[in-house]
């Protein structure tokens, strides 16, 4: 058996939901579907599909060797259209994480326009404010809002994001207004939950950088919910201004501290090792980073003054 024409016919299955249509798109018999996804689940001794009368439907082994056989076909085909006269425009299907608000504020605007400049790349964008594993989970790149520890991931800092304390001004009236980073241990504090130290924030000042322990009522992985509940006067947030710019415009919530600021961090694409940088990928990263260059507004990202450069990182990646 041709263990790629089955992988084929396999995938074809399961996205057409029928092996009629799948045989049909493919040019084959649906004889001849059938057959070659039963000598498939016979090589690999696990049943794939639960097959009723109705409809087909992926067992748990069949959902995930569906994914890593879509990677490896989508791979095999990226390489024949790069040793191609096709290869001039990059293509395929492209699988991006990036983090929730982020994500939603910034990459899904950009996307019409990069899925106009090609054509023939389609995007799957998942959206999380986890450090997902782009090996495990089959992502061809990431964007990522964080200081980078050690790892064998390649990174490319394309820009950087400002972060402010804030509070309510209801809050502020009941509780007072911390004037340094040492008053906030007598504060409610909303701590999101992906930092690297939770419990405690740094900030930047005329004395070089402070570091203070924080409590409060909430622990959130989503900086959107931490940014809704300090504008409800529930306690003081520390979030980027792309999260809670609009707020802090509108007076929902103020800025506090000044002199006092959380450092900044980078925003970084990162992508497997060991691999060449393919078409899409690289055309992906190249639009992102120009479309952020220039953006100086104080809710936006803010780029780099230099050329974004290539390094290896190591980064701990959470499942």
């Amino acid at each position: 058996m041709d263990k790629l024409s089955a992988m084929r016919v396999f995938r074809r299955v399961v996205e057409l939901e029928a092996f009629a249509a799948a045989a049909r798109d493919l040019r084959i018999s649906s004889a001849s579907a059938s057959k070659q996804v039963s000598r498939l689940e016979e090589g690999l001794g696990v049943r794939l599909l639960n097959r009723t009368t109705r409809r087909l439907s992926l067992t748990e082994a069949g959902r995930a060797y569906y994914e890593r056989c879509a990677r490896i076909l989508d791979d095999v085909a990226e390489a024949e259209s790069e040793v191609s006269s096709a290869a001039a425009s990059p293509r395929g299907r492209l699988r991006v994480s990036a983090p929730m608000s982020f994500g939603i504020r910034h990459v899904g605007p950009i996307l019409p326009a990069f899925l106009s400049r090609y054509p023939d790349i389609t995007v799957d964008l998942s959206l999380s404010d986890r450090t997902v594993d782009l090996l495990e989970e089959g992502v061809d790149v990431a964007l990522r809002i964080a200081d980078l520890a050690d790892s064998s991931l390649i990174a490319r800092r394309i820009g950087s994001v400002r972060r402010v304390a804030a509070a309510s001004p209801d809050y502020l009236a009941r509780r007072g207004e911390p004037r340094e980073p040492e008053d906030l241990a007598g504060h409610d504090c909303l701590i999101y939950a992906y930092q690297p130290r939770e419990h405690a924030w740094t900030f930047v000042g005329p004395d070089g950088p402070v570091s203070v322990q924080v409590r409060g009522p909430l622990r959130a992985n989503n900086g959107e919910v931490l940014a809704a509940a300090a504008v409800a006067g529930l306690g003081i947030v520390v979030m980027p201004t792309f999260i809670i710019g609009d707020r802090l415009r509108e007076g929902s919530l103020r800025s506090l501290m000044p002199g006092w600021e959380p450092p900044g961090i980078g925003i970084h694409a990162v992508y497997p090792p060991g691999r060449h940088l393919s078409a899409k990928t690289r055309a992906f990263i190249d639009f992102v980073a120009s479309s952020f260059n220039g953006d100086a507004r104080r809710d936006q990202p803010r780029t780099a003054t230099s050329q974004p450069s290539r390094r290896r990182v190591r980064q701990k990646l959470r499942r």
